[in-house]
Formats: C-alpha cells, sequence, structure tokens
C-alpha cells in the first residue's frame, strides 16, 4: 500500500523534474492501478499451484528490486514502465495474505488477524503518502523509492525465516484448469446482482480514488502547503479509515448499511465541495480527514456487498471486485489529469461530489438493508 499511494504527493515534482504537467505525471498512479487492477486476476490460481507465501515471497522480492529501478528512472517513460511492473507484482501481496490467513486461521481468531491484516494496509497507505512527500521535498523522490525497496527486503527477510518454518507446500491434485477458471469467471458477470455492485465499484473507483490521488496537488497549487505538508494531512485520509476499523461494529449497529453508505457519501461531498471552494488551508485539512471517514463508510458497504454477490464463487467475487476498482480509478485520474491540465481543478472536484451524492444513493437503495454487526 505504500508502494501504491507514494507517488500522490510527488506529482508536482515529477512534472517539474521532467518538464511534463502534473496531468502527464499522473501516469505513475494510473500505471500502477492498471497492472494492480488486472494481475489480481492471475494471482490467485497461481497461488494455489505454487503456494501462498512462497507467491508472496517472490513477489515482494520483485518489489524491492522493482523499487531500486524505479528510483534510477531517468525518464518519465521508463518511470511509468517500471510502476507498472512493480504494480503487477505487488498485486500478488495483499490479495494471498488474505487468503493464507484464511487457510491458517481458525474461524474463532479469523476477524482479529484480518483487522491487523487490514490496519498494516492502512498504516502502509499513510506511511506512503508521507514519507512520500517528505522524501521528495527534502532529499528528492529516487530517494523515497530507494528507502521503499530497503522495507521491502526487510519483508524479504521475515518472509524467508517465515517459509523455514512452514509444512513443505505439497500442490493440489487437482488444480482447477485455467480455462475453467476464466469460464467460471465469466459466467459470474452474466448475474445481474454481480454487474450491479461492479458498476457501484467502478464509480466509486472514478469519482473517489481517481479524484482524491490529485488531492495532495491541489494542497500544493491552490492552499499553498509544501510537498511535504500535503504528504502530512493526507495521513489524516488513511487515520480516518483507521478510525473507522475501530469503530465499526458500533457504525454498523448504529446506521446499518443503508446509514452506513449515506454517511459516508454525505462526508465524501462535503469534503470534496471544501476542497473545491474553500481557500483557508485549516479547511483542506479537515476535509481530507472527512473524505477519508466518508470512503472507509461507503467503501465497506459495497465490500460487504461483493461478499454476498455470489456467495457460491465468493473467492473470484471479490478478485473481479478489487480488479474494477482499480479500473475505476485508472479511467478518473485519466479524466481528472485532463481537467487539471486545462485548469478546471475546481469543476472536477464540484462535479465529482455530485457524482458521489448520486452513487451513495444508488448503493443505499441497492443494499441488503440493516445487517447485524460484526461479530454479532
Amino acid at each position: 500500500m505504500a508502494s501504491m499511494r507514494m507517488c500522490d504527493p510527488m506529482l508536482v515534482g515529477l512534472g517539474q523534474e521532467f518538464a511534463v504537467t502534473t496531468g502527464e505525471a499522473s501516469a505513475v498512479i494510473s500505471a500502477y492501478a492498471v497492472a494492480y487492477g488486472v494481475l489480481q486476476m492471475f494471482y490467485g490460481p497461481l497461488g494455489d499451484r505454487l503456494g501462498k507465501l512462497r507467491v508472496i515471497g517472490a513477489a515482494t522480492l520483485a518489489c524491492a528490486l522493482l523499487s531500486l529501478l524505479t528510483a534510477l528512472s531517468p525518464s518519465l517513460n521508463l518511470l511509468v514502465m517500471a510502476r507498472v511492473t512493480m504494480g503487477a507484482a505487488a498485486a500478488a501481496i495483499i490479495p494471498l495474505s488474505v487468503a493464507w490467513v484464511g487457510d491458517q486461521v481458525p474461524y474463532e481468531q479469523r476477524q482479529e488477524a484480518l483487522a491487523r491484516l487490514m490496519g498494516g494496509t492502512i498504516t502502509g497507505m499513510m506511511m506512503g503518502q508521507w514519507f512520500g512527500g517528505f522524501a521528495s521535498q527534502h532529499w528528492g523522490w529516487r530517494y523515497a523509492f530507494v528507502g521503499l525497496s530497503a522495507v521491502f527486503a526487510a519483508a524479504v527477510w521475515s518472509m524467508a525465516r517465515q517459509l523455514k518454518t512452514q509444512p513443505r507446500f505439497v500442490p493440489p491434485a487437482h488444480p482447477l484448469p485455467l480455462l475453467q477458471y476464466w469460464q467460471h469467471m465469466a459466467r459470474l458477470l452474466t448475474l445481474a446482482r454481480v454487474r450491479w455492485v461492479l458498476g457501484a465499484t467502478w464509480a466509486e473507483g472514478a469519482l473517489v480514488m481517481g479524484t482524491l490521488a490529485f488531492l495532495p496537488s491541489r494542497l500544493v497549487d491552490h492552499f499553498g502547503l509544501t510537498v511535504a505538508q500535503a504528504g502530512g494531512v493526507m495521513v489524516l485520509y488513511g487515520a480516518s479509515g483507521l478510525l473507522y476499523s475501530q469503530l465499526a461494529r458500533q457504525s454498523l449497529a448504529l446506521l446499518g448499511e443503508k446509514g452506513l453508505a449515506w454517511c459516508g457519501g454525505g462526508l465524501i461531498v462535503l469534503g470534496l465541495s471544501t476542497l473545491a471552494l474553500a481557500s483557508a488551508p485549516v479547511l483542506a485539512i479537515v476535509a481530507c480527514a472527512l473524505s477519508g471517514l466518508g470512503f472507509y463508510m461507503m467503501h465497506n458497504t459495497l465490500q460487504t456487498q461483493a461478499t454476498q454477490m455470489a456467495p457460491q464463487a465468493r473467492s473470484m467475487a471479490v478478485t473481479l471486485f478489487a480488479c474494477t476498482l482499480f479500473f475505476g480509478q485508472t479511467v478518473g485520474v485519466a479524466v481528472v489529469a485532463r481537467s487539471l491540465d486545462a485548469g478546471w481543478m475546481r469543476e472536477t472536484f464540484l462535479l465529482a461530489a455530485l457524482g458521489v451524492a448520486a452513487l451513495c444513493h444508488v448503493i443505499a437503495q441497492g443494499g441488503q438493508g440493516r445487517v447485524k454487526a460484526l461479530g454479532g
């Protein structure tokens, strides 16, 4: 997650170094997201055949090497290519980690283990955004990727030790053929409920993730913050996610699924509108925190619906959910990048806010009503 979000606060600096616009520099974000989304569909079968921990370890080693390659990129085109390959490698880590937890941890302890994993992913996102801005301003953006490579290398060492304690992996006797795997996935797309959830997920990726990828640039260009300060403000976005993860049980019990969708969407609308219209930096900071809390509330609602849209093929359905989310982000980044270069950033944030208002209505109307609190 740190590798995914590290480039957000770097866009202004990358544009200056490579003599391109901020919108053109955003290709480093969309390229990563495309590769990350596409490769999600391949690592599930690969992990079943070769062993989940082995594939995670190999992907982590590849990320360590590719982080160094990214730091050495002499041009924007080569930097984008490095980000593509890094996104392709990183795509294995989180979904196979979730699957490994499901294999190894008893059901009674699984929720706690997955909550710790989610806390790690949110913390990684926060640190990536902060360190990307801090390193970019004080040392240069290349050193951010050198530091990221060191973290990946430490993870490889830790995983190598973990693998020595694991039983020898025995591949399944009759693994599902890849052709049959793709046929099952295509069959899921014929279900109306699946298409509805994936459509809403795509819209969430485009409207929220695609727009907020440019939040650090907005903080620098419009509110006068430094790159390091903008990266620090983005920590609030992730901190809001950590807060929601601690209050999820109570929020579900109080609001239900529809209420979470409405409240989450409302907070995002308020945050985006404030970022578009306000001029005081303190309001931008508050808007960032509200947007993060709102995103995780609405996203958790969609995520819950994704786990139930095809119960007979839940793993495959969740894979499609993740792919669609990042495809939506890619489209959103491309559209917002053009708007930024044309000088329409304020209008784009306002249009995104209107789109989110419509989306949270759709999610609330299409949900399953009140759901039980987690663990209830």
